[in-house]
C-alpha cells in the first residue's frame, strides 16, 4: 500500500486527503475542467444565475463551475480546500481578466457570513464529501433568503461510460484488477438516485427543490492517453487503484484504451463517452 493509500484509509475509506487533490490539480485543470463548461453553463442557467449576481462555488477545484459563472457576468468567489486547485483557478482568472476570487476553504466550515450569495453551487465537488449533509447545510447558510443552491453530481454509475472503459482496459492487461468495490459505492455516486439528491437538498433547508436528469457529461477523446489523463486527473481514486501497477502495465493499459477509443470514434471525429447527470436546485 502506498503512503497516499494509507493516508486515504485514515481519512475515510473513499475520501482523499488534501495532498491527493493537490497532486492532481494540474491534470484536472488541463484535462478535465475545460470539458465541464457546457454542463456547468446548463446548470447555472437552470439555477437562474444573472449577470451581476454574487456566486459562491464550493469545492470548486480549478473552476469548472466558477469560471463559466464569471464569464456570465457574476461576481464570483471560488473556494476549495486544495491550495493547488485555487492556484490554477486564480491563474485562469488573471489570464481572462474575470471578476472572480479564489480562497482556500473547507466546505464543511465555510469562513463566510450567512445570507451572502445570490447563488451557491458545486460541480462534482460536494458530491464527493463524506459528510455531504453538513456541506449542504453550509451552502444553504451562506445563501441569501430567496437565493438558490445548485448541486451537480453524477447519476447512475452503470451508465458512466468512461469508468467502465477504464476498468475494462485495466482488466484486459491485469485480469486480477478489481477496480472499485461493487458493494461499497464510490462517494461520487452517493446522490446518483435523483430522489436521494432531492431529499438531501430538502433536509438541508431548501424549498421548491427540482432535480433535472436531462443533461449528460460528454467526454471527447481522440487517444487512450487522453482518456487515461482524464480519469487520473478528475479524482484521486483512479490513481490509487493503479498505484501498484508497473510502468509496463500502465503503458499496456493506455494502448488498450487507445484501441477502445478508436473503436468508438466516428469517421475522423473523436470518441464521445457520456455520463448521466443529476442537477439539483433549491431555493432558500
Amino acid at each position: 500500500m502506498t503512503d497516499l493509500q494509507q493516508e486515504t484509509a485514515q481519512n475515510g475509506e473513499h475520501s482523499a486527503p488534501v495532498e491527493a487533490w493537490d497532486a492532481i490539480a494540474a491534470l484536472y485543470d488541463k484535462h478535465v475542467a475545460s470539458g465541464e463548461v457546457d454542463l456547468a453553463t446548463a446548470g447555472l442557467r437552470l439555477a437562474g444565475l444573472q449577470s451581476g449576481d454574487t456566486f459562491l462555488d464550493v469545492a470548486a477545484g480549478p473552476g469548472g463551475l466558477s469560471l463559466p459563472a464569471a464569464r456570465l457576468g457574476a461576481n464570483v468567489l471560488a473556494t476549495d480546500w486544495s491550495p493547488k486547485m485555487i492556484e490554477h483557478f486564480t491563474a485562469r482568472v488573471r489570464a481572462e481578466g474575470l471578476d472572480a476570487e479564489g480562497r482556500v476553504m473547507d466546505c464543511l466550515a465555510l469562513d463566510l457570513p450567512e445570507d451572502s450569495y445570490d447563488v451557491t453551487g458545486s460541480l462534482f465537488g460536494v458530491m464527493l464529501v463524506p459528510d455531504q449533509a453538513q456541506a449542504l447545510r453550509e451552502m444553504v447558510r451562506v445563501t441569501k433568503p430567496g437565493g438558490r443552491v445548485l448541486l451537480i453530481a453524477y447519476g447512475n454509475p452503470a451508465e458512466f461510460e468512461a469508468l467502465h472503459v477504464f476498468i475494462s482496459a485495466a482488466q484486459a492487461v491485469v485480469p486480477e484488477f478489481e477496480g472499485p468495490a461493487e458493494d461499497e459505492p464510490l462517494l461520487e455516486f452517493q446522490v446518483a438516485d435523483p430522489d436521494v439528491l432531492r431529499q438531501r437538498l430538502i433536509d438541508a433547508g431548501l424549498t421548491n427543490v427540482t432535480v433535472d436528469t436531462s443533461n449528460q457529461e460528454r467526454i471527447t477523446m481522440r487517444t487512450g492517453q487522453q482518456l487515461w489523463d482524464w480519469c487520473l486527473g478528475g479524482n484521486p481514486i483512479p490513481g490509487m487503484l493503479v498505484a501498484d501497477l508497473t510502468d509496463e502495465q500502465r503503458a499496456d493499459i493506455i494502448q488498450v484504451l487507445d484501441g477502445m477509443v478508436r473503436e468508438r470514434s466516428v469517421g475522423n471525429g473523436p470518441a464521445v463517452l457520456t455520463a448521466p447527470l443529476n442537477i439539483g436546485i433549491g431555493t432558500k
